[in-house]
This record gives C-alpha cells, structure tokens and sequence, in this order.
C-alpha cells in the first residue's frame, strides 16, 4: 500500500514500487507475467512552499529500499511533508498535518496497528480525553477553535472557507488471520477511528481513504469485536501522533511550536 503527497502527481510514486516489486518477484501471475497490485491513496499538499516538488517513481522505488521492520519516523515526514489541518478558516490559520503511527497489543499475540497521513478540514482531538489538539487559529494566533462549533455556529456562512481539497489517509494492519470480508470490515470501521480524532470527519472537502491488512500470521480464529475495537483505537491515537509529530513549514505552525510560544 502506497500512501503519498502530490495530489495526482504523486500517483507516479506507485509505478515505482510496482518496479521494486517486480524486481523482488511480488506479484500475481497473470498470462504469464508477474503482475505487482499496488492499491494507492494521496493526499492534496500543493501549494504548500511549492507545487513543484512531488514524488515520483524514484521516491516510490526508494520507500521500498528503505522499509524496515524498526520505528516509523513520524511528523513531517513522507506523506506527511505537507499535510496541514483545520484550515477552514484559509491556510493563513490552518495548523500543520503529518504522518503518525499506533499500535495495541491486545494479548496472546495479537497486534493491531495503524498508520496515518493527516490533511483534514476539521480540527484534532484526542479522542482519549476529548481535548481539542490543534484547530483553525484565531486571528491574533492567540488561540485555537473548535472547528465543528465553529461550522455549526449561526454565525458562520462558510465563506471564511476558501475551496480546498483535503484528506485523511491510512492503514490499519493485524497479524490476525481474516478472510476479505473480514478485513473489509475493519477498513470501514478504521473510519470511526478517523472520526473519533477528527471533527467533523468525512466533510465534503475530504477525500478520507482507508485500507486495511490482515498478514494472516497469528493462524487462529479472530474475535471481530475485539479487532474492530481496536481498529478504531489506533486510527484515532495515530492521527493524534501525527499531528503532535509534525514541525511548521511554509508559515504554517505546529501544535508543539504554537504551544513553546505561549500561544494556547
């Protein structure tokens, strides 16, 4: 699974890691050729510093030369680069997005895990203790709004938004063996995690995408209760993550930067 920066541009990322695959001999073999299957999500960061700079097909070949089994970095980082949150009041009070990574152990074993790249509309709460994280910015940057009263405020007109493409997107992975319709639930399910963290969640400016894997490694019956539970858990602490992570970049603050300022 690929997740990527560039809008459109970064599908050419993909083409890359079908080419390591290929090389690896990964793939499924079709009319006698070895065929790599390569589902892909982006996110829209242009405009960020520059639209100039998007992943390609040597980024994608490199992501796969450099995956290991050790610590995701996390923050502003890969998809994350330019990610940002909460602008609904214009990049100028947008907070920056990044990349973040959670898992649980839920015993005997078995693991469940998520990582995701942030660049939503709305605004981040830990959804552990429902404190806001990082929302649209005052005008003297003195403090930060809760994006879903400010959208269900009389006042709001939703002009103050200006049109943008924004998304969430990520992967939510067990070593549980699952059958497909199985995993397909807890990719739906990785949703109420998006939504937990995220408020308001699947706007009509997000394009929020998640994917799901079971590696079938733990080989016995999977309570679903248990997994989606869990699915959901991870999604929401991930996305929490990957806004705490990040550092500013192109004007656009960090939660962490804003809070060493004094601001909130």
């Amino acid at each position: 699974v690929l997740l990527s920066g560039g809008s459109a541009f970064g599908l050419d990322a993909a083409s890359g890691v079908m080419r390591y695959l290929e090389d690896e001999g990964v793939g499924i073999v079709f009319g006698g050729s070895r065929i790599p299957i390569v589902p892909t999500a982006i996110l829209f960061d242009l405009g960020v510093i520059t639209n100039q700079v998007r992943p390609g097909p040597r980024e994608g070949y490199m992501a796969c030369q450099n995956a290991s089994p050790g610590p995701v970095d996390e923050g502003s980082v890969g998809a994350g680069t330019g990610a940002t949150v909460s602008g609904i009041l214009g990049m100028e009070r947008a907070v920056k997005g990044g990349i973040g990574t959670a898992s649980l152990d839920l015993g005997q074993g078995l693991v469940v895990g998520a990582i995701v790249a942030v660049n939503a509309v709305g605004s981040v709460f830990d959804a552990d203790t429902g404190n806001l994280v990082a929302g649209p910015r005052s005008e003297d940057g003195a403090t930060m709004v809760n994006s879903m009263a400010l959208m269900t405020s009389p006042e709001f007109t939703g002009s103050e938004q200006p049109p943008s493409s924004n998304t969430t997107i990520g992967v939510v992975a067990t070593n549980a063996r699952l059958s497909k319709e199985q995993t397909n639930k807890l990719a739906s399910v990785a949703h109420d995690g998006l939504a937990m963290a995220v408020r308001p969640a699947h706007t009509m400016s997000d394009g929020d995408t998640m994917f799901a894997l079971a590696t079938s490694a733990l080989d016995q019956p999977a309570n679903m209760n248990r997994l989606c539970a869990a699915s959901a858990l991870c999604v929401s602490r991930a996305i929490l993550r990957g806004v705490q992570k990040a550092d500013g970049i192109g004007g656009i603050p960090s939660v962490k930067e804003i809070a060493e300022h004094g601001n909130v």
